[in-house]
């Protein structure tokens, strides 16, 4: 037997092809056992706490301040203070600076706050490492560069800062979020309030610390954390300006807490986007669009493409094709590399899921769920898809927020857009097909802010996000963004 012969004989035959465990480590984010509220540059000893905790396990993480109306007041006095004596009249080249600062911040300890945003949140550590992080330091890139050119933004218009504007966000993207509704603010002359959500508070806190190294000045920039309470209390509080991110529920509610005064409102709510697959469409590129536009983050996206329609015609094959990629979705440890699916952010919002899912069954739509261990400890839900759909079904109708697809048919355009548009809704779609023109025909035709082509879930800081009907009014990112910060004489 020749030599090679015998290394041949003692290989070893592989017995699956299992993905080994890659995990990040937790020992790069360093917690404290409690935090307070950052007010005037200080942080402020909280006079009530609640534990936040890691949806993936229910370990608690650390002891939160739960702001009382007492500090939701001190903290719009400081933000007054900092617009009054300094901020709003700082040349816009000054303003930028500290942009630019807080953006090379933000990318120097990219590992750190993408670790902190899979623990506190549940989300994949790939989708926070490759999309949250760097797309938050985007935008205070992006909005830095036009600090000092707002008179060539708006031209023939004289643009002014507003005030204090309050910032309520959800837990779907928690540094995103901040993002998005810190940087234009900043940088249009504003101070702020801002209260993270209730479950996802860390990053919020963390960013505290972005803010000292970025030496901004003291009270430009004010966090409170806690429930819903926190927010009401902003809202009604003495800011030049309010916006939201959330549920359709609460965005009412603002609304009418706001009718009658001059205060600018921007509200961002729900969504129940379709996803339009025409026969024409590269069908594993579809597949792969349909995936991302629902199972990322957990279906925890408000323009999430929760409705597919997809053509008669290739129907069996798009279905056949999808449920053979979710065979191949991984979920599991959030701070796992190899994780596709992570955990639900938190108990209620599981609950809200499965009674949904419920109805759907209820109902008479078909089930489909790939086999998947779940890990015994936290909140999962199974990457989900119902066939046999109708409109009138509550999971065609109503935003589950979770990682749940809704299948339905078409036959022509023209029913593929009265389809779509069925939904008090209109946030996003997606359009799937070789035609340019269809796409644009398309894109006119739907009642929605954001619409992606053969594509989904694509997000850029210069390209405008926001919805009509429920799902709120004004646009964030983009030059548009910059819009509702400001007053113009």
């Amino acid at each position: 037997m020749t030599e090679l012969d015998r290394k041949q004989d003692r290989a070893p035959i592989p017995a699956g092809w299992e993905y080994a465990t890659a995990p990040e480590s937790r020992e790069i984010v360093t917690l404290r056992e409690r935090y307070g509220h950052f007010v005037g540059g200080e942080w402020l000893e909280p006079k009530e706490t609640y534990t936040t905790i890691d949806p993936s396990s229910e370990e608690p993480l650390a002891e939160v301040g739960q702001a009382t109306d007492e500090e939701v007041q001190l903290a719009v006095a400081a933000a007054r203070e900092a617009y009054d004596n300094g901020w709003s009249a700082l040349a816009g080249s000054e303003r930028a600076k500290y942009l630019f600062r807080i953006a090379r911040i933000l990318q120097e300890r990219s590992r750190e706050f993408a670790v902190l945003e899979s623990l506190n949140g549940g989300k994949p550590i790939r989708e926070s490492r490759d999309v949250d992080v760097p797309l938050a330091a985007a935008h205070f890139f992006y909005y830095a560069g036009w600090a000092d050119k707002l008179e060539y933004a708006f031209p023939n218009r004289t643009p002014k800062p507003l005030g204090v504007a309050g910032q309520v966000i959800p837990w779907n993207f928690p540094l995103l979020m901040l993002a998005w509704k810190v940087a234009p603010a900043l940088a249009a002359g504003n101070t702020v309030v801002l209260k993270p959500a209730e479950t996802t508070p860390l990053s919020a806190l963390l960013f505290c610390d972005v803010l000292r190294q970025a030496e901004l000045p003291p009270g430009v920039v004010n966090i409170l954390t806690g429930d819903g309470r926190v927010g009401a209390a902003i809202v009604k509080s003495e800011v030049d300006k309010i916006a939201f991110t959330g549920s359709t529920e609460v965005g009412k509610a603002i609304q009418r807490e706001l009718a009658g005064t001059a205060k600018k409102l921007t509200l961002e709510l729900g969504g129940k986007a379709a996803n339009v697959i025409f026969d024409d469409a590269a069908l594993d590129q579809a597949v792969e669009g349909i995936v991302n536009g629902i199972y990322f983050n957990q279906g925890h996206v408000c323009c999430a493409g929760s409705r597919l329609l997809v053509q008669e015609s290739i129907y069996d094959d798009v279905i056949e094709k999808l449920k053979r990629r979710l065979t191949t979705l991984r979920v599991g440890d959030p701070l796992d590399k190899n994780t596709d699916v992570g955990a639900i952010n938190s108990r209620q919002q599981l609950e809200k899921i499965e009674e949904l899912v419920e109805s759907g069954k209820e109902e008479g739509a078909a089930i489909y769920q790939p086999p998947c261990r779940l890990p015994e400890k936290g909140y999962w839900f199974v990457p989900t898809v119902f066939t046999d759909v109708a409109q009138s079904y509550r999971i065609a109708q109503e935003e589950i927020f979770g990682p749940v697809l809704s299948v339905l048919t078409f036959r022509t355009p023209d029913e593929a857009v009265e389809k779509a548009n069925n939904t008090p809704y209109g946030l996003s779609a997606g359009v799937c097909t070789e035609k340019g023109s269809r796409i644009l025909s398309m894109a006119q035709r739907l009642r929605a802010g954001v619409i992606w082509a053969n594509t989904y879930n694509r997000f850029d800081p210069s390209s405008p996000f926001g919805g009509y009907k429920e799902s709120g009014f004004g646009r964030e990112g983009g030059l548009h963004g910059l819009e509702p910060y400001l007053s113009f004489e």
